[in-house]
């Protein structure tokens, strides 16, 4: 099993830097990091982990320019995003940062992408909560327009795009036949029917925050996944945000989990050495 990590960099924190070359020092598979533009301070979404919002939701790095520093000290690290809020982005350019990334790291980038929680962070954003879902479908078929290795249109109900030319091309190789272009691509969010029709339709798998409930609910994701056609054995779900234990990574490892991204605290080097030191078991 594979065991990555992520943690909330800031600009309190240590530097993606020196945290990419322990993580590849030690033997860690990668660094996921989290996204948010800003947390507005009237705020009625109830924080899904709890009031108080933790302090470092509002103090995180863009986790493309972090990533692409960590990128650069690392040759082997995985570097993915836990999630991008793609309804947040302008899809032209945001195609063109993880497509950089995923080249300039020689195809080590998992985009993990999700829908968001905070209704008012994406009505900053010009996002209602009723489209998001179906905004993240329509820009991740609109990205992949750009990612195809030949000159690529998209016309689609909340965007387009013409044919051109966009280069670099994300590096990661498809089996042939498969209609996705891109890097790996996990969809992060709550178990459900809808969650689950849209990572059979556009994903890679799915990255289940804290990786509850996976004994109920992976059977349900694996019927979707088989009855849209995919390749059983290329499904993915990576639980996120673990607190790992030998238990919990054994009933993983029993449900044929083979990645699984641990937390780190968002704290300074000494106390992400001592939490490393106690991953190291694992």
């Amino acid at each position: 099993m594979r065991i990555a990590t992520t943690v909330f960099l800031t600009d309190e924190s240590v530097r993606p830097t020196w945290l990419g070359r322990e993580l590849e020092r030690r033997g860690f598979a990668g660094l996921y990091l989290p996204e948010h533009t800003h947390i507005p301070v009237s705020r009625d979404t109830p924080a899904p982990m709890g009031e108080p919002l933790p302090r470092p939701y509002g103090r995180t790095l863009d986790p493309f320019v972090a990533l692409g520093q960590a990128a650069a000290v690392t040759e082997r690290l995985g570097l993915g995003t836990g999630v991008t809020l793609v309804a947040q982005h302008d899809p032209v350019s945001l195609a063109k940062r993880v497509a950089t990334l995923d080249f300039l790291s020689e195809g080590r980038f998992t985009f993990g992408i999700g829908y968001g929680w905070n209704v008012e962070e994406a009505a900053d954003h010009g996002v209602t909560r009723p489209d998001r879902r179906e905004l993240v479908r329509d820009r991740m078929a609109l990205m992949r327009a750009l990612w195809a290795a030949e000159p690529t249109a998209h016309q689609g109900p909340f965007g387009s795009v013409r044919a051109g030319f966009a280069h670099p091309k994300p590096v990661g190789t498809r089996p042939a036949g498969d209609p996705l272009t891109g890097p790996r691509t996990l969809i992060g969010g709550a178990a459900g029917p809808r969650l689950f029709a849209h990572i059979a339709a556009y994903a890679d798998g799915w990255m289940p925050t804290g990786g509850r409930g996976l004994t109920e609910t992976l059977p349900a994701l694996r019927r979707v996944w088989a009855q849209a056609g995919r390749d059983p054995t290329a499904l993915e779900v990576v639980p996120y945000g673990v607190l790992p234990s030998p238990g919990k990574l054994a009933h993983y490892a029993d449900l044929g989990i083979e990645e699984v991204v641990v937390q780190l605290p968002s704290g300074d080097r000494a106390e992400i050495l001592r939490t490393l030191d106690a991953y190291a078991q694992y």
